[in-house]
């Protein structure tokens, strides 16, 4: 029913936006700027929690065979790349900057599919990516809390976020559900980011960190890794029971309302120029859900 939808994009919402905010609380406010060991225990715990669930029959998951786990290899690759370099940039630029930026993801799955798989174009979704790629191209000149390094982080997450859309769209070399696609991610990531944690130095880092025994950075931590696994299967369950279009409408909602809120809960300061370099590009953003009828992506 049509009510039942309804709730359920709503509570993707909630759960998207209070993730969010939880995990700006961690890094930006606490400064918890370790993304090794940040998003290794996300990750971990999911793991955890979603072989728990596919165990107990809460959700459909099928054995994951070798063969298939090692072809979705370069997708879990995609995944660190984006779950690490988004954790740097959310540290250091504030949340309509980033899903700003973001949104820029988009361009790289348009360039992708132009030069590998050819495909054509609506004139709408070509006007979309220009207005997303025009405001973050001038985002950088605007804002006045530049910080090179938070937007070198945010290149790199939208680079690995347009690449993982394009590679999961068109993987076509087994049968792997979103949550056994996800599964993979995570042990993968935890592999990954437990071997990088001393080499980057967050281990020795954290070690140092001052708010390492206070109950708000543990709440903090146990909260944010709860609420990404939420996430992942209110996002998957919204996902199976909409279109594309539909899909994108809730996730385009619920990026409106973390902006929309995140000033009264963050510092920010943003000028006039930098405000209409966000406001064009999620115009573009909403363009692009308006274009998607029948296309994949």
């Amino acid at each position: 029913m049509q009510w039942k939808r309804h709730i359920t994009g709503l509570a993707f919402s909630i759960v998207f936006v209070v993730s969010y905010f939880t995990n700006k609380f961690v890094l930006s406010v606490l400064k918890f700027t370790y993304p090794t060991l940040f998003q290794g225990w996300q990750t971990f715990i999911g793991a955890v929690l979603l072989l728990l669930s596919g165990k107990f029959g809460w959700v459909e998951m099928s054995r994951i065979t070798r063969s298939a786990a090692l072809s979705w290899l370069p997708g879990s690759l995609l995944f660190v790349g984006n779950i690490y370099a988004g954790s740097r940039a959310l540290s250091r630029i504030d949340i309509p900057i980033f899903f700003t930026l973001q949104n820029s993801s988009h361009v790289v799955s348009y360039i992708i599919l132009k030069v590998v798989h050819r495909e054509k174009t609506q004139w709408l979704k070509l006007i979309s990516i220009c207005l997303m790629l025009l405001s973050a191209i001038n985002l950088p000149l605007h804002d006045p809390q530049f910080d090179y390094s938070g937007y070198f982080w945010a290149v790199g997450h939208l680079l690995c976020v347009g690449a993982y859309r394009v590679f999961q769209v068109h993987y076509k070399s087994s049968n792997l559900s979103d949550l056994e696609q996800q599964c993979i991610n995570y042990l993968f990531s935890v592999l990954l980011l437990a071997i990088a944690a001393h080499p980057t130095g967050d281990l020795m880092g954290a070690m140092e960190f001052p708010s390492l025994q206070s109950h708000t950075f543990h709440c903090g931590c146990c909260a944010s890794a709860l609420l990404g696994f939420l996430l992942l299967l209110a996002t998957v369950k919204l996902k199976s029971g909409l279109s594309l279009k539909h899909f994108g409408v809730w996730i385009f909602l619920s990026k409106i309302t973390a902006m929309s809120l995140s000033p009264f809960i963050f510092y920010m300061d943003i000028n006039t120029p930098s405000l209409i370099c966000v406001v064009i590009g999620h115009v573009g953003e909403a363009l692009l859900v308006y274009s998607h009828r029948d296309s994949q992506l």
